[in-house]
């Protein structure tokens, strides 16, 4: 298993986060594209197994350290036992929120001679992006990596315009989901005619601008994380007739 020693551990805010990031990468990695080989691993009759997310943006289940206190704060021990004993979905996102408590203590643990302002920065940068369990019970549509700016402090959220480049609509940090919310509240899904809420999982077309459930066009927060430029099932059949 990876330990951190403590001369090469992250100092910074955006070393920091970037090391947040990757392991939350890895971990969104086992419980989102690699669920199969997560749940096989996830064996009840093993040990007490914890799920880890590496700086290589890599995933491992193992054994917990061995010292005490570890080099690293330790994530859920015994992910494995309740496998068998829930429904799938149910047990994925108890190991979504029990990860998200860990990746936050790791990086706080590395955080912990920063000052209150890098503190709050670092937690800034956190909370832009969705949290796993929100990945993995489909809450909250994946966005983008925020700006390693030292000053950024607004929240982006992202629209696509005809020519794919993401065009970036900046709130301040601090300003709530429901006021999103309001702002797209007049949004009709281009397929069922449904209103916007922040509640489902929304994709917009790079082609038309048009925005629609995830569900209608049959595209989860997981696929939407691998697609560079998304066209909705109309503007891709006018490109087929052309």
């Amino acid at each position: 298993m990876e330990m951190a020693s403590i001369s090469s551990s992250p100092r910074t805010v955006e070393e920091i986060f970037k090391d947040y990031s990757s392991r939350r990468a890895g971990i969104i990695r086992a419980l989102i594209y690699d669920v199969d080989e997560f749940y096989s691993l996830c064996d009840p009759e093993k040990e007490n197994l914890c799920l880890y997310g590496h700086a290589n943006e890599s995933w491992e289940v193992t054994l917990p350290a061995e010292e005490v206190p570890p080099e690293l704060p330790e994530p859920a021990l015994g992910i494995n036992f309740a496998r068998d004993g829930m429904n799938q979905r149910d047990w994925l996102s108890l190991v979504a929120v029990h990860t998200d408590s860990w990746l936050l203590s790791v990086a706080f643990y590395f955080g912990a001679r920063l000052n209150r302002n890098e503190r709050k920065r670092l937690f800034s940068l956190i909370n832009e992006l969705p949290t796993v369990f929100e990945v993995v019970t489909e809450r909250k549509p994946i966005k983008d990596k925020p700006s390693m700016d030292s000053g950024s402090k607004s929240r982006i959220s992202t629209k696509r315009s005809s020519d794919g480049q993401a065009k970036s609509n900046t709130k301040p940090y601090d300003e709530s989901y429901v006021e999103d919310e309001d702002e797209h509240s007049e949004t009709l899904c281009g397929s069922c005619g449904g209103s916007y809420s922040a509640d489902e999982f929304w994709i917009g077309c790079d082609i038309c601008e048009r925005w629609f459930h995830g569900k209608c066009v049959k595209i989860t927060p997981a696929k939407a994380e691998s697609i560079k430029q998304y066209k909705c099932p109309s503007c891709s059949t006018k490109k087929g007739r052309q």
